[in-house]
């Protein structure tokens, strides 16, 4: 079991190594939420995200020449950035193996970081069984991502900058994926103040905490679903990370899709930070919850910042959409000259911003004399969505919201 003195001892050996990320109040989000809200900056941390304070932890802890043939683990997210960073800072050779179709920015942040990375696989079940099959055959150290003490020491090193930026905690929210950061932090801040409250948040389609709460023990759960949150999609949650999380963790909530692509379009916006899916689910469960998780001084936890810029379009659009911002339409309309502007001159009475217009009259499916028309506006809510329906419902338009 993960001890107090280990994370004392972890940060001891980060000294100098990590940055002590910022801890902030926000007085926009206190104030929506009607309760003090902090947040807290790992997504500043040295590559992006917390990973580097495991990696760097569990290697400068390995026996005197066990480092000498290198190190290998399996990750296309944080872990791989965070291991290949710790190894160059001890000259260690590090490999990552990555599945096929790994984003190409993620490689190359890898390699940038002095690492070697090989492509295998499929999926990461897929890499990781290849990574372990290197390191017997080539006599190298495999590196979990979480499933180590010593890699949830030094995560649990973000624990005690809390205590001290913030001893007045009383609710901590934290992302959960295979848990090595949560149970790091969770046995850092218990040990001290027990009645703190620690909820681990989880994406409603990666929920494996919680099945292996439900269950007991940790079980691999069936899924093949996509979420924005890519950085916590374990199907699994580790063997030494469970007994952790059922100590010290009160409670575990999931949060949609939905609410994770909108708390990180609101964090861009009202917090001007940058914001992975992993690092944004906190603040999605305090703010689009199904329940209410924020009490007294509620602090979020920002686990990382390497969104996919490639992705940032996309993740922003959902935002928008799920948030009444965005309106994305499918509408028919007679195809004669004047009535393409007489559709537009309607927008304009509605004051609904046209981001892009696509018209098409040659459709094989469309009635003769007809056109289709796509419709991206910008929206003000809810209300001004249902205002732009009835309306074109009333000019015939027959308006259908495509998702």
């Amino acid at each position: 079991m993960l001890t107090r003195q280990q994370i004392d001892e972890a940060a001891q050996t980060l000294q100098g190594i990590i940055r002590q990320t910022e801890l902030i109040h926000s007085p926009f989000y206190s104030k929506q939420l009607g309760t003090p809200l902090y947040f807290k900056y790992e997504n500043l941390q040295r590559t992006g995200s917390f990973k580097i304070r495991g990696a760097y932890n569990f290697l400068s802890r390995q026996p005197a020449g066990s480092l000498a043939a290198g190190v290998v683990t399996a990750s296309a997210g944080n872990h791989a950035q965070g291991l290949a960073s710790a190894a160059a800072l001890l000259d260690c050779p590090c490999r990552v193996v990555m599945p096929e179709g790994t984003p190409l920015a993620k490689e190359l942040a890898t390699l940038e970081y002095g690492a070697k990375v090989v492509l295998h696989g499929n999926n990461g079940a897929e890499a990781e069984k290849y990574a372990r099959q290197l390191a017997e055959i080539e006599n190298l150290l495999y590196v979990s991502s979480f499933d180590h003490e010593l890699i949830m020491a030094g995560q649990g090193t973000i624990g005690l900058e809390i205590l001290r930026d913030l001893p007045e905690l009383d609710t901590l929210l934290v992302p959960i994926g295979g848990g090595g950061l949560i149970a790091g932090v969770a046995t850092a801040i218990k040990s001290e103040k027990p009645h703190v409250r620690i909820v681990g948040v989880e994406a409603a389609c990666f929920a494996s905490a919680s099945l292996a709460r439900r269950n007991g023990h940790p079980k691999h759960l069936s899924t093949r679903c996509h979420t924005f949150a890519e950085e916590v999609a374990v199907k699994q949650t580790g063997e030494f990370t469970f007994p952790v999380i059922e100590k010290y963790v009160d409670e575990i909530v999931t949060v949609e899709e939905s609410a994770i692509a909108r708390a990180i379009v609101s964090l861009m916006e009202k917090g001007k930070m940058i914001v992975e899916g992993a690092g944004a689910m906190g603040l999605a469960a305090a703010l689009y919850g199904l329940k209410t998780v924020h009490k007294g001084n509620t602090l979020c936890l920002l686990s990382g910042g390497n969104l996919d810029i490639q992705s940032v379009a996309r993740v922003i659009e959902q935002g928008m959409l799920a948030d009444g911002r965005y309106l994305k339409l499918k509408l028919e309309m007679v195809d004669m000259p004047g009535a393409l502007a007489h559709l537009t001159n309607i927008l304009s009475e509605l004051k609904a911003n046209i981001f892009q217009v696509n018209h098409d009259r040659h459709k094989s499916s469309l009635p003769l004399g007809e056109a289709e028309v796509l419709l991206d506006l910008e929206t003000r809510g809810a209300e001004h969505i249902e205002e732009i329906l009835m309306r074109l419902e009333d000019e015939r338009y027959r308006p259908e919201v495509i998702r």
